[in-house]
């Protein structure tokens, strides 16, 4: 396993990290499931464990705090905060009264006494970077979080938060957490330089673009039922962003090929191969996926096959462009351009 400073923390983290959203229902992973797959990650040298509130409404958060229960101190341990948990209106977003009730919640579900990065889940229009920031800046001050970061926020709102924690004195994001991979790459255009400027770790997620990059879907090859009743649209061939992906996925398979990798490798070794990028996030449902994920965490590409990926998918182009979570509110709600 390799490792990286994540940002300008000093913080060392694997490159490639255990996501546990598929920790519980949602993965229908049960307590034994979960920690036998820490278990292996933490074998294999994986030191960084990512979650979030919302994860099955807390249940991957409790899973995880049970798996890691008596080594706490070697794990980088981060969740997040931000999106909807239930229906109450107030049960959501980045205001300090919903930061400070949350992360209680998480920290007891987690049933530790701080989390190493907490990171807000959605960039909430609703509340001010000050009233978010400074939030958060208390919450480390009185040692409930080491650190704090964003995630899936567009690159202006990254801007904008960084200058409001220097207008306002208060700390700042010190990571982002996007969506990348080989299918969706519109990060490289926008978001990747400016966390580059600001000197920002990023942890990606989705890096096999929900199984697209597994080798699990090809032509010809049925969708797992579990694939697809989760996310039906993302899967459906009968719409062209799909069309098009599994066209270049077929492309992709042959450069892997040609060079001796799985698709497993070719993603995970792409998504790590940018400069600005500090790990990967993974999402194993079992230990037979965590295993082929594991299996890329030494591969580097070399520049020929970076170049024929580039073919395929050129740079900062995104396949999928209606599945991104960074669109201006006001592109979504008529009201907010029409006024």
């Amino acid at each position: 396993m390799q490792y990286r400073t994540l940002g300008r923390t000093g913080v060392q983290v694997s490159t490639l990290a255990l996501g546990a959203m598929n920790f519980g229902r949602i993965g229908r992973t049960t307590q034994e499931e979960a920690t036998a797959l820490v278990d292996a990650a933490l074998e294999a040298g994986v030191n960084l464990i990512d979650t979030a509130d919302v994860y099955g409404d807390g249940e991957s958060e409790e899973m995880v705090g049970k798996a890691v229960a008596g080594r706490r101190d070697d794990i980088v341990l981060a969740t997040k905060a931000g999106l909807p948990m239930g229906d109450e209106p107030n049960h959501r977003g980045s205001s300090r009264r919903r930061l400070v009730a949350a992360l209680d919640d998480s920290l007891r579900r987690l049933g530790v006494d701080h989390v190493d990065l907490y990171q807000i889940h959605r960039w909430d229009p609703a509340t001010g970077d000050e009233e978010t920031l400074s939030a958060l800046t208390d919450l480390q001050r009185a040692g409930k979080i080491r650190y704090f970061g964003s995630s899936t926020f567009p690159a202006y709102r990254i801007v904008q938060a960084q200058w409001a924690a220097r207008e306002h004195r208060l700390s700042r994001y010190v990571t982002e957490q996007p969506s990348y991979s080989v299918l969706q790459r519109g990060i490289e255009s926008h978001v990747l330089p400016v966390t580059e400027e600001y000197g920002m770790g990023v942890l990606v997620w989705s890096p096999l673009a929900s199984g697209w990059l597994s080798g699990a879907v090809r032509r010809g090859k049925d969708v797992t039922t579990h694939r697809s009743a989760f996310m039906p649209e993302r899967f459906d061939p009968a719409l062209p962003a799909n069309r098009a992906r599994l066209d270049a996925v077929e492309r992709l398979a042959g450069i892997a090929d040609a060079a001796g990798l799985t698709m497993i490798q070719l993603a995970l070794g792409f998504a790590t191969a940018h400069p600005a990028v500090t790990s990967a996030l993974v999402g194993p449902r079992t230990l037979d996926h965590l295993h082929s994920q594991l299996a890329a965490a030494d591969t580097v590409l070399g520049a020929d096959v970076l170049d024929a990926i580039d073919s395929v998918v050129a740079p900062g182009t995104d396949l999928a462009a209606h599945e991104k979570h960074d669109t201006p509110p006001a592109l979504l709600d008529a009201s907010l351009r029409r006024r």
